[in-house]
């Protein structure tokens, strides 16, 4: 697998190396040194979270407090269009963000590391997306962004439907009134 830095350089693209024939194809998703020798830091994943949503079903912006979560994203079934907004007190990229088109077809990951909001829209009929995660929701800690925030100005591909969104992010915050909480 290679990592590739995007526009915000500590959040990478990871491409794995996908060998096919006509029997299908094998790749290896994930293994622990390449990530952590591609990262230059020593990580611990303690916890996979799956989903599966609907065209349209947009989630985020998600991060927690106190136990932030670094997320390795990866779709299993269909596309999404993934989004990391840096909330990095004193980051040179603060208020900044990076979207990838992941798929099941392309087979490419997203790693966002602790510090970051980050929110999904499913951009084909069906899509079931794992990620990995360093630290252990925590409900009490979590928080949200509002994924229309007038300021992040996120051009979601939403092909003039209107996204599917919970009440809860519903209830989120603009990105003005974020504060650095401890």
């Amino acid at each position: 697998m290679q990592l590739i830095a995007t526009a915000i350089p500590d959040v990478k693209r990871l491409e794995p190396k996908v060998f096919g024939d006509s029997r299908g194809y094998f790749f290896e998703s994930f293994n622990q040194r390449n990530f952590n020798d591609g990262l230059g830091e020593t990580l611990t994943f303690v916890q996979d979270n799956q989903s599966r949503s609907v065209r349209g079903v947009l989630r985020g912006l998600h991060y927690q407090v106190k136990q932030p979560q670094g997320k390795l994203v990866r779709v299993l079934q269909g596309e999404i269009y993934d989004v990391a907004v840096d909330i990095r007190e004193g980051s040179p990229t603060f208020g900044k963000w990076v979207a990838e088109v992941l798929s099941a077809e392309n087979k490419r990951q997203l790693w966002i590391p602790a510090g970051f909001a980050h929110g999904f829209v499913v951009t084909s009929e069906t899509a079931e997306v794992l990620y990995k995660t360093t630290d252990y929701w925590a409900p009490q800690f979590e928080r949200c962004i509002r994924w229309d925030d007038p300021t992040l100005a996120i051009p979601w591909p939403l092909d003039g439907i209107t996204p599917v969104v919970s009440d809860k992010d519903k209830q989120g915050m603009l990105f003005a009134d974020y504060t650095h909480e401890d």
